[in-house]
């Protein structure tokens, strides 16, 4: 049984920080989200994984490899357009056809904990598909599906008025069918081949669909909103871990970890929160549900419920920063010069709050 996971899409709702780079490699707790997808793909018992790329091919390719440092055979395919999750499906049938079952993940989706009892549903009861749901409360922003009698009897992708409010989750469980499902469907009225209407070709046809609705922790981490609620969540599973430096002057509340090369002068850390490696905090409260991404500076401010990618600096700001995720290589600098004004320089959808 093989894996497949999804990571080509150019992640408009999270520009501009995705103008740059995948959007599957934000770190969320300081990990980076594809990395979820492949430790579930690992302790699921799955060693062989194929990963969908497009645009931002090289940067994953960087931080993934081989997929030895996971346990896992990594194969890259290339989608030459996003053209949807049964396009991508089909992108990646010569690699999956000569096994008849296989996984497919979506990137940017964070389960927390894993699919590996879904896994060992799927191949002890055989159906064609089974499909994870979950209940949301704003389903027209997902897949939705409607059961009757715990059988799935229609999908609809995004729809304005849901019959239901149980989402797709972003784990998917197929047979070779799934193929010709693929093939047999005209792209929906956004241009793209759409999973949903793959998966309701199976259902019209007669193949078994099995739905299983989950009770855990489940992120589509496509909003802001979302990429802090894990944050949040993940942040909150910590044991507190101290390698780097902390010295007498500064106050560890909670559950923190100071990565090794990390460095804490005069400051307050108030977990759940985590400092990466290389990162100094000077002078500073970093509040909880705070990940700091490695190399960063935050000196003589506070920040609190938000994540700060690398090579930030965060520096004399007078009032607390919340709610925030400060992209890599980000500045904000307050400074005495005359004459006094803001000035920025800021990429395309940016967001700035002032006070």
């Amino acid at each position: 049984m093989k894996g497949l996971i999804l990571s080509g899409g150019k992640g408009t709702r999270l520009r501009p920080l995705t103008h740059t780079s995948a959007k599957q490699l934000i770190p969320v707790a300081n990990k980076p989200i594809l990395f979820y997808g492949l430790e579930a793909m690992r302790e699921a018992g799955i060693t062989r994984v194929g990963i969908i790329v497009a645009d931002t091919k090289e940067e994953i390719i960087s931080h993934v490899g081989d997929g030895s440092a996971w346990g896992l055979e990594v194969t890259y395919i290339d989608q030459s357009e996003p053209l949807g999750l049964a396009h991508a499906v089909l992108t990646a049938e010569d690699y999956l056809k000569d096994d008849d079952l296989f996984v497919m993940y979506l990137g940017d989706n964070i389960i927390k904990e894993g699919f590996k009892s879904l896994v060992d549903e799927f191949l002890q009861n055989r159906p064609n598909a089974q499909i994870l749901l979950a209940h949301v409360h704003d389903p027209e922003r997902f897949g939705v599906a409607e059961l009757s009698n715990g059988r799935v009897v229609r999908l609809i992708e995004k729809p304005q008025v849901p019959p239901s409010g149980l989402a797709l989750v972003g784990v998917y469980m197929f047979d070779h069918n799934i193929f010709t499902a693929a093939k047999s469907i005209k792209p929906s009225a956004r241009g793209e081949l759409e999973i949903t209407d793959a998966i309701q070709f199976l259902i019209d046809e007669g193949y078994v669909v099995d739905p299983h609705v989950i009770n855990g922790w489940w992120k589509d981490t496509g909003k802001l909103e979302d990429l802090l609620e894990a944050n949040r969540i993940l942040l909150d599973d910590l044991e507190t871990r101290i390698d780097g430096s902390v010295d007498e002057r500064s106050r560890i509340i909670g559950k923190v970890i100071v990565e090794k090369e990390a460095t804490v002068v005069n400051s307050t850390i108030r977990g759940p929160a985590i400092i990466g490696e290389g990162s100094i905090i000077e002078n500073a409260y970093v509040g909880p549900f705070t990940s700091v991404y490695y190399n960063s500076l935050i000196s003589h401010s506070e920040i609190e419920h938000s994540m700060v990618l690398e090579n930030v600096k965060l520096c004399n700001i007078p009032v607390r920063i919340e709610d925030s995720l400060l992209g890599k290589n980000v500045e904000i600098i307050k400074s005495d010069a005359k004459p006094k004004a803001y000035r920025f320089m800021l990429g395309d959808n940016s967001m700035v709050g002032l006070v």
